[in-house]
């Protein structure tokens, strides 16, 4: 596993650690209680920090990823706001966008939901019967 330097790393409870002074992650697995996922052994202490995130996803934020990578799953987070967004607003306001403005709303939430993998068959009965 290759690690980005001075990343910082969400431990939990608040807690962030530099991605390439953690040497070692154990998880909790006897006694383990709300909040204790994973043993986080780090070079600037003796004890380890306990940490709410399982191993995991520690492991996962300390990994090199490119840019590239940080751009797509915010757009992936950008998309689904904004789907989720569409899907509120109400059929009127639809209609008034679509005829004052030619914008389909509906259109536009169909395809978004097919680029981000949601199903859109599920449809509520305002819009089954509007237009």
């Amino acid at each position: 596993m290759d690690i980005k330097p001075n990343r910082l790393v969400y431990l939990g409870y608040g807690k962030y650690w530099r991605s390439d002074h953690i040497v070692g992650l154990v998880p909790i697995e006897d006694e383990r209680g709300p909040g204790r996922r994973t043993l986080v052994h780090v070079t600037t202490l003796v004890e380890p920090i306990v940490a709410s995130r399982s191993e995991d996803a520690i492991r996962q934020e300390m990994a090199a990823a490119g840019d590239e990578e940080f751009k797509v799953a915010e757009l992936r987070t950008a998309l689904a706001d904004l789907v989720d967004e569409l899907s509120e607003l109400s059929p009127v306001l639809r209609r008034m966008v679509l005829n004052e403005g030619g914008l389909d709303l509906r259109r536009w939430e169909q395809r978004l939901r097919a680029l981000a993998g949601h199903d859109s068959a599920a449809s509520t009965q305002e819009e089954l019967f509007s237009d």
